[in-house]
């Protein structure tokens, strides 16, 4: 049987159920306010994140922008370096010479004549002195009486060929134009006697015809013996450098870091024709002491010893009975009634098999010691004139001896 309720009961059970409803509502609400609440936090705090992560991105940022705009800045503003001074002080000073030569073909008759033809040569120069005085090389204008010098500014002017010394590849011009116009500003030669190897040194010429080109390099080493073919002699002291030199930079000036001359660039040791490291430089006390000469008498007079020989080795050496590494100067051949032979100084003589038998070996001039050729030359070339004596000191069959010769003046031909 089934109780009835009564109206007592219903209400309590209705309670019952109404609070039952309104629990369940609470912890429902309850439970989606946290849960909201926990993501709206997450949300808040990697919205936070982000921002604190972008505005130390924005400050890490910062120093980079600063470093770029900083290295910009120091760019723009960096001092020229002291390579760059040196070629703007330098530059109007430095000319390109253009000679032009005549040649004549005997070989092929036109009319009667031989053939006459011009050739162009290029070379560099550079300004001597205020008075219109251009050094440069021998072989740049050699067979020429006047050439054009171009500076830097474009002006052209004719010059006059007045002194030459093709055994030391140095010559000397004059400008015959009015020059008033333009600024001549002479460099100054240094002491090439106070040169080191490893010395930073610059090169100006115009190279291939390119004007006002400037190389860098360094000393490679000094006092070379350089062959001149022209002169049948050799060049002494030749400083050698591996700034590039090449047809065109012939005459131009080699300097040092002050902007002072020490050489002019004559020469390079090449298979090919162009620059392979090895360049070579007339010294700038050279020209000390030819360029004078050269303008005022339009020559220079060297003086004459009338010997050939070569640097004693160690198979010469013990073939004449001396010690394997004994110093000095062999002489090979003597010019018939030269200063050497006058003195009585005595050449090789050799067997019916072409060996050695004996000669004289040049151990000292005026006291000062000769180890090889290169020292007999550049004493001779640095320390005497025509007419001046000097003593050979003569290693003999053992037998030392001092011998007087009257320098004489020498030959323009080998």
């Amino acid at each position: 049987m089934v109780k009835k309720m009564n109206n007592r009961e219903k209400i309590q059970i209705s309670a019952i159920g109404l609070l039952s409803v309104l629990l369940a509502l609470s912890i429902a609400t309850n439970l989606g306010h946290v849960s909201g609440g926990e993501l709206v936090s997450q949300v808040q705090k990697n919205s936070e994140t982000k921002t604190v992560s972008q505005n130390d991105d924005a400050k890490s940022q910062e120093p980079v922008k600063n470093a770029v705009l900083t290295t910009v800045s120091q760019t723009e503003s960096v001092a020229p370096s002291s390579l760059t001074i040196i070629f703007k002080q330098v530059e109007n000073s430095v000319v390109q010479i253009t000679s032009k030569v005549s040649t004549v073909n005997q070989n092929i008759i036109i009319n009667g004549s031989p053939l006459e033809s011009q050739s162009t040569r290029l070379g560099s120069g550079f300004v001597y002195d205020s008075l219109g005085h251009i050094v440069t090389n021998n072989h740049v204008v050699d067979g020429a009486k006047t050439v054009d010098v171009r500076f830097v500014d474009g002006n052209i002017y004719s010059a006059n060929v007045i002194g030459t010394d093709p055994f030391n590849d140095i010559a000397v011009l004059q400008i015959t134009d009015d020059y008033s116009d333009e600024q001549l500003s002479p460099l100054s030669l240094a002491d090439s006697s106070l040169l080191d190897v490893g010395q930073q040194v610059i090169a100006i010429g115009n190279p291939f015809g390119l004007s006002d080109t400037m190389t860098t390099g360094i000393i490679s080493q000094m006092g070379r013996l350089l062959p001149n073919q022209g002169s049948g002699y050799s060049i002494p002291n030749v400083i050698q450098t591996d700034a590039a030199i090449n047809p065109g930079n012939s005459g131009g000036p080699l300097l040092n870091m002050n902007g002072q001359v020490i050489g002019i660039n004559t020469a390079i040791q090449s298979t090919t024709g162009e620059f392979s490291g090895i360049g070579f430089a007339v010294p700038s006390n050279t020209i000390k002491r030819i360029l004078p000469s050269l303008i005022e008498k339009g020559t220079y007079t060297h003086p004459w010893l009338g010997v050939s020989g070569t640097s004693l080795v160690p198979d010469i050496a013990q073939k004449l009975g001396l010690a394997k590494n004994y110093k000095g100067v062999f002489v090979t051949t003597i010019v018939k009634d030269g200063p050497a032979a006058k003195a009585g100084v005595q050449e090789a003589s050799y067997n019916i098999n072409r060996e050695i038998k004996s000669g004289d070996v040049i151990i000292a001039l005026d006291g000062y010691k000769v180890r090889d050729i290169d020292d007999l030359i550049l004493y001779l070339s640095e320390n005497k004139n025509v007419g001046d004596k000097v003593v050979l000191q003569i290693n003999r069959n053992g037998n030392i001896m001092d011998l007087t010769a009257t320098l004489q003046e020498r030959a323009t031909t080998g």
